[in-house]
């Protein structure tokens, strides 16, 4: 009996298969990889539209916050200038007593001095 022979394949009909095979399990490979970053990027998507969910409102909070903080720092501002008004007027205020003052409260006491020392001076004589 003679061996029966189905189809006789040449080597470049047996390299065209394998590069079939090859082919085919290249594109199931990628087709899996494909998955997996669509599976990672949905998660992404979901990961990503969580933290805007919770950022959106903190981020009202801090323009609020901000908002506060401006006006409590004008208001201190306009306090530190009212204090820095009130001191100077104080400090011109102290200046001109003294002025004013300084001259007769020396003299007085001079006079009060000397008038002391006069009368010391009569008791003992």
């Amino acid at each position: 009996m003679s061996p029966v022979v189905l189809a006789e394949l040449s080597a470049s009909d047996l390299a065209l298969v394998l590069v079939t095979g090859c082919s085919m399990v290249a594109v199931v490979a990628l087709l899996f990889a494909l998955q997996r970053v669509l599976s990672t990027l949905r998660r992404v998507r979901t990961a990503l539209d969580a933290v805007t969910a919770e950022a959106l409102p903190l981020m009202d909070q801090l323009s609020c916050s901000v908002a506060d903080a401006n006006e409590e720092l004008a208001r201190v501002q306009r306090l530190v200038g009212s204090a820095a008004s009130i001191s100077a007027t104080v400090d011109a205020t102290s200046k001109l007593a003294y002025r004013a003052l300084s001259a007769p409260l020396i003299k007085t006491v001079a006079i009060t001095s000397g008038a002391s020392r006069a009368a010391k001076r009569l008791r003992k004589e």
